[in-house]
């Protein structure tokens, strides 16, 4: 009884127009406004982006590093760092590195105080998700979930502001 399923033809006449009544424009901005506000809300992490981690994670490190060399800490961090790191890697012009700094602080003011928290504990500050769940007073589950929705929303932020440049 392996018979294939047939469904028979309908034929329409009329305008389709007529049948569903056109969105006004309001509709159509608030609709896309709504969309947009769910997709930021959204749970699941954004696979598309989800290869660009790394490469994300260390535009952190080269942001911290550059914070370091123009002078000051880091805005992520809030407090200010107790050590240096001394590397051998030259920068091109101080002028380059304040602009990449100033470029990548304007991309993290748009992230939310909790996921400014979580990269700031787990990138630059190196510690576990485990410690920085107990440092910030969450489960490791959450954090294990909060903290890949973190660095795609970053992504995102640094795809929109040039930074960081995905492959076609």
């Amino acid at each position: 009884m392996s018979a294939a399923l047939q469904l028979p033809m309908i034929w329409g006449t009329g305008n389709a127009q007529e049948a569903w009544p056109q969105k006004s424009r309001e509709e159509e901005v608030r609709t896309a406004a709504v969309e947009r506000r769910q997709a930021e809300v959204s749970d699941e992490p954004d696979v598309g982006l989800a290869f660009y981690r790394k490469h994300t994670e260390k535009m952190l490190r080269r942001y911290l590093y550059a914070s370091m060399q123009v002078g000051r800490a880091p805005s992520i961090l809030g407090d200010p760092i107790a050590r240096g790191w001394v590397s051998s890697r030259p920068v091109k012009t101080f002028e380059d590195a304040v602009i990449f700094v100033l470029d990548v602080e304007r991309c993290l003011e748009k992230l939310s105080a909790l996921d400014k928290a979580l990269l700031s504990r787990i990138v630059l500050q190196e510690y576990t998700q485990a410690e920085a769940a107990s440092l910030l007073g969450m489960s490791p589950r959450t954090v294990n979930s909060k903290f890949p929705q973190a660095l795609d929303r970053l992504t995102k932020n640094l795809l929109a502001a040039g930074l960081l440049i995905l492959p076609d």
